[in-house]
């Protein structure tokens, strides 16, 4: 009588959220890893057929070039809230606070904080001593 180890039949019945999204979140550098895979794993006799290896190379680059336009797209943003910020110096604003509460008065500066990885920067206006994301000023007037 054969025994089954009782955390395989968890993993099988249980599956995590990488497994639920099936490559809906696959990097291109695991796609290139899994056709690589493919490819050395093949049956000899019945090898990919040659329309599909190249759909694969096809899809390879297309997850390439959406990767880069994405980073470039987003690089682009980051720029362009920096440059709509420095604009606002010496504009009156209305807006929401970092702690919630009102602000209404003359930008004297802007700033960008980071996170602790470097990957994410936040664009920031300071009104006094009070600071706000950009994305939360409702009003713009010059004075």
């Amino acid at each position: 009588m054969s025994r089954v180890d009782s955390s395989v039949s968890r993993t099988a019945t249980a599956p995590n959220q990488t497994q639920a999204n099936g490559f809906n979140d696959i990097s291109s550098g695991q796609f290139m890893k899994l056709l690589i895979s493919e490819l050395q794993n093949q049956d000899p006799l019945n090898p990919m057929d040659n329309s599909q290896m190249v759909q694969q190379i096809s899809q390879i680059r297309s997850i390439g070039a959406t990767d880069s336009l994405t980073s470039s797209l987003s690089t682009l943003r980051e720029s362009q809230e920096l440059v709509t910020a420095s604009a606002m110096i010496g504009n009156k604003i209305e807006g929401l606070a970092d702690d919630a509460t009102a602000v209404n008065g003359v930008v004297d500066r802007v700033s960008v904080e980071t996170n602790a990885q470097n990957t994410t920067r936040k664009v920031k206006v300071h009104v006094g001593n009070k600071t706000m994301d950009i994305k939360n000023i409702r009003t713009i007037r010059t004075e």
